[in-house]
């Protein structure tokens, strides 16, 4: 199949977080992330100023502190932002505007849901079958919490799923582990 997109797939998912350090500690702890690199380390000078401001949109007075690249699998990599602002929110909730979520795939539903927790992760409730479209015999997903508010979703479909009947399309998978 080919395509006119210029776009070949989800290249990172950028995250503010309140302390990059102990993020990036949840995230290795809770998701088995990798750190590949700082592209601003604490300690160096924030990136601040009109020009940042008017590129990212910031409030005035705003400034990044610290950036770091994470590995997460077989997937896009999250890109961790430190900020200091005049005001700061807390994340969004599933039902406001703009991303809600990130979603990873898991094999092992329990196992990655108590790695989670143990990490200091909020789960809000057992796994749940996927919607009619998705179903399948182990086809199930569940919604947590990050200690600073990021919500992400744990997602598993190793049973065909039903919308593959209608369309020779498919959704993105990682490959399977060696």
């Amino acid at each position: 199949m080919t395509s006119d997109s210029p776009v070949r797939g989800i290249d990172h998912v950028g995250i503010t977080v309140p302390d990059l350090e102990a993020a990036t500690a949840f995230f290795v702890q809770a998701l088995g992330a990798k750190v590949l690199y700082d592209t601003l380390a604490k300690g160096q000078p924030p990136q601040e100023g009109e020009d940042l401001e008017r590129r990212l949109r910031f409030l005035r007075g705003s400034s990044i502190r610290a950036m770091r690249l994470l590995r997460l699998g077989n997937g896009p990599s999250l890109e961790l932002f430190e900020y200091a602002a005049p005001e700061q929110r807390p994340p969004a909730r599933p039902n406001d505007f703009g991303l809600q979520h990130f979603a990873v795939y898991v094999e092992d539903m329990d196992a990655a849901l108590a790695r989670f927790q143990a990490a200091g992760g909020e789960v809000f409730s057992r796994p749940h079958e996927l919607p009619p479209l998705e179903q399948g015999p182990g086809n199930a997903f569940c919604y947590a919490r990050a200690p600073w508010g990021t919500v992400i979703e744990f997602i598993s479909y190793p049973s065909p799923q039903p919308y593959e009947n209608q369309t020779a399309l498919r959704r993105w998978k990682p490959p399977q582990r060696d």
